[in-house]
């Protein structure tokens, strides 16, 4: 594997994620648990103690009643529905002060979350289950030792997933106590102790149920496959897999295929593995289809990416570089791409498949190039697709060493370090450079994991910034890219704030972001515009959906631990501060809405999670309906970005395309000796349909 360059890694800081502490008050931990979740196609936002749910009920059931409903959804795989009837068991249990039942609600939520990938919030609820005195401890403290157990073999921290499972062991009733030791064998297994895994597997007493019987034969084929016996391995997963478990929809059989995938790659056969993965892709999608929460589809993918990076990896070790662009394509950002696909057909709800590479290319026109990259843990593969064909590199550079490289030139960057524009040539050379992409011709960048939060266009080439060279924009996967490049020219139709009225105490005046909006919006005729304290949340919501052109130019307040609960300010309204939240944003129906600028530090930066589901304003407004996206990847300086905006607009006025446009702006920046640093201007990215004009 190819060294980083030295200078980068001394920009390099490595530090610890900091985990999520419960609350002391129950009712605040639950009201910010639950008041997080947001249900894409109904619009239920579960209320903070379940009551706006069981108040609806036409006959209320008793509060464990609600607790049953939940486990068996959730066994069922019908998350959404688990936690709303655990909400209603919460309800319940707080208004009754019921401690065995707020354990046992708790304790289901906890399940839930964990079952749909949502760590954070497993782990918050886990935590709320344990600080509860059950009456039957067994009930409560065996399936939550359980989920912390799960949550750390996620996090590949296999001592303290076989001390959590221990703990299950210890406190479970004796119907759950088989869960629990597989679950401690499966830990064993990651953490290289076979010895013990076999014996405890010996111990276990035959489950009663088919479901748990497929989880014990699950468990004992990994120690087949650990000890180094693949062809029994092999065997016991073909038999799971031609075994129904009654009311599964075919996810039991899924991991099935994934294990036989790895049963035929222990046995050298990589076509056969090949096949076996690509049938386990196909049987997710049939899983995942059965979901309408956008949250829970997210949710589904985190246990299920190595599967995707093994299926890529084989295609592209065979030299079939189409076949590994497609699995790529599937493995990314789908839960969005089923949003974008929704407001096209006028729908919600949809499962939309991704294009497949062929369909891809006759859409592209014969100057454009799409680039698009996977990380897999030891390289970095990279397609220039083109309307003749998809050619692949393979470049030295694993997943960690591109986590740290993107990082540091980041971080050089937004530090204003002299030596960034130098470091942007080095890592053009790791990153652009063997992919060969002739200047002029526009280029669209499919980022996959630490590649999201890198500026493409301050990479240097040809002694000059990549902007300069070629126009560019980024999409989260090519068909999404192309779902929103054939909606047409946009009226010019601008709706506009500017400097929004907010205390000082909270943030300072932008003047120069109200002469920003003054200049652009005298571009554009009978445009509306909003400044100080007329610039509120609520002419926004009213406003926005009948726009064409938005520009927000304003603070925001980036949340990474929950980056839908990002922030952009409006104006106080009787003394309070008024925001507006990417979860918020969701809820709108801005369809028609052809470009939204936000003006604001940071609007662009967000959280990928697996599945390269990229969460923050760009997942919003691209979900509510917007084609294109112009947002920062950090906080950017006032006077700048009022440059950059008016020649953008300026050349959008003239019927340019939104790529070129983006880059006459960045390019008028550059121009000045004096902020010609990165820092000034390769903040904004252009996000969507990159062929975007605006009528004359």
């Amino acid at each position: 594997m190819a060294a980083l360059p030295c200078l980068l890694l001394a920009w390099a800081a490595l530090g610890a994620h900091a985990q999520v502490a419960a609350p002391a008050d129950d009712l605040t931990a639950v009201a910010r648990a639950l008041s997080r979740m947001q249900d894409t196609d109904t619009a239920l936002s579960l209320s903070a103690d379940g009551a706006a749910l069981y108040a609806a009920e036409p006959v209320k059931l008793d509060g464990y009643a609600y607790c049953s409903q939940s486990v068996a959804l959730a066994d069922k795989g019908e998350f959404r529905a688990s936690v709303q009837a655990a909400s209603k068991a919460l309800h319940v249990a707080l208004e009754t002060g019921n401690e065995d039942l707020l354990a046992k609600s708790y304790r289901d939520l906890a399940i839930v979350f964990n079952y749909a990938g949502q760590s954070e919030r497993a782990e918050q609820f886990a935590q709320l289950a344990l600080g509860r005195q059950a009456s039957d401890p067994a009930q409560v403290r065996g399936p939550v030792y359980k989920v912390i157990g799960d949550l750390r073999m996620r996090q590949r921290r296999p001592a303290e997933a076989v001390a959590a499972y221990e703990q299950a062991v210890a406190a479970s009733s004796p119907r759950y106590l088989p869960l629990a030791r597989a679950s401690l064998v499966n830990a064993l297994l990651l953490a290289g102790d076979t010895a013990r895994a076999q014996a405890e597997l010996d111990a276990l007493a035959e489950p009663e149920t088919p479901a748990l019987r497929f989880q014990l034969d699950r468990t004992r084929a990994r120690l087949l496959l650990a000890q180094g016996r693949p062809a029994d391995a092999l065997a016991l997963y073909r038999t799971l897999a031609d075994t129904p478990v009654p009311g599964d929809e075919g996810n039991y059989r899924m991991w099935a295929l994934t294990g036989i995938a790895e049963s035929q790659s222990a046995l050298g056969d990589a076509q056969a593995a090949g096949r076996a993965y690509e049938q386990a892709i196909a049987a997710f999608d049939d899983v995942r289809a059965h979901f309408r929460s956008d949250e829970f589809k997210m949710g589904l993918f985190s246990d299920f990416q190595d599967v995707f990076d093994h299926a890529v990896a084989l295609r592209a070790d065979a030299g079939d570089a189409e076949g590994a662009f497609d699995i790529s394509e599937r493995s990314r950002a789908r839960a969005l791409l089923d949003a974008v696909a929704g407001h096209a057909r006028g729908a919600g709800g949809i499962a939309a498949p991704p294009m497949p590479v062929a369909q891809l290319r006759g859409q592209l026109k014969p100057d454009e190039r799409l680039v698009a990259y996977h990380a897999l843990p030891d390289r970095l593969l990279a397609w220039v697709v083109s309307r003749d064909g998809a050619r692949m590199t393979v470049l030295k550079l694993g997943r960690s060493d591109l986590e740290r490289l993107v990082a540091a030139w980041r971080d050089a960057i937004i530090n204003q370090h002299p030596g960034a524009v130098n470091a942007g040539a080095s890592v053009a050379r790791l990153l652009l450079e063997p992919l060969q992409l002739p200047a002029g011709q526009p280029l669209v960048f499919v980022p996959h994991g630490p590649l999201h939060y890198l500026p493409f266009q301050a990479l240097r080439m040809d002694d000059e910034y990549l902007v300069q060279r070629n126009p560019l924009s980024v999409a989260p996967s090519a068909s999404i890219a192309l779902r929103l490049a054939g909606r047409g020219s946009a009226p010019p139709r601008m709706l506009a704030f500017g400097n929004p009225l907010v205390s000082p105490a909270v943030a300072s005046p932008l003047p120069h972001a109200e002469q920003e909006v003054r200049t652009i919006t005298a571009l554009f005729p009978r445009p509306e515009t909003y400044f100080l304290q007329d610039a509120t949340r609520e002419r926004f919501v009213a406003q926005a959906p009948k726009a064409r052109l938005v520009h927000v130019a304003s603070h925001a307040r980036v949340d990474l631990a929950d980056p839908m609960r990002s922030e952009i300010l409006f104006a106080d309204v009787d003394g309070r501060t008024h925001f507006l939240e990417a979860r918020d944003v969701i809820g709108l129906d801005l369809h028609d809405v052809a470009l939204v600028t936000l003006s604001a530090c940071e609007s662009g930066l967000g959280k990928v999670e697996n599945g390269d589901e990229a969460l923050g304003f760009t997942r919003a407004f691209l979900s509510s309906g917007v084609s294109t996206l112009v947002a920062s990847l950090w906080p950017v300086p006032d006077r700048e970005t009022e440059k950059l905006m008016q020649a953008l607009y300026g050349r959008l006025r003239e019927g340019v395309p939104a790529q070129q446009a983006l880059q006459a702006g960045q390019q008028a920046v550059i121009a000045d000796a004096a902020t010609s640093h990165p820092f000034y201007w390769a903040a904004f990215s252009l996000v969507g349909d990159w062929r975007l004009t605006v009528e004359k």
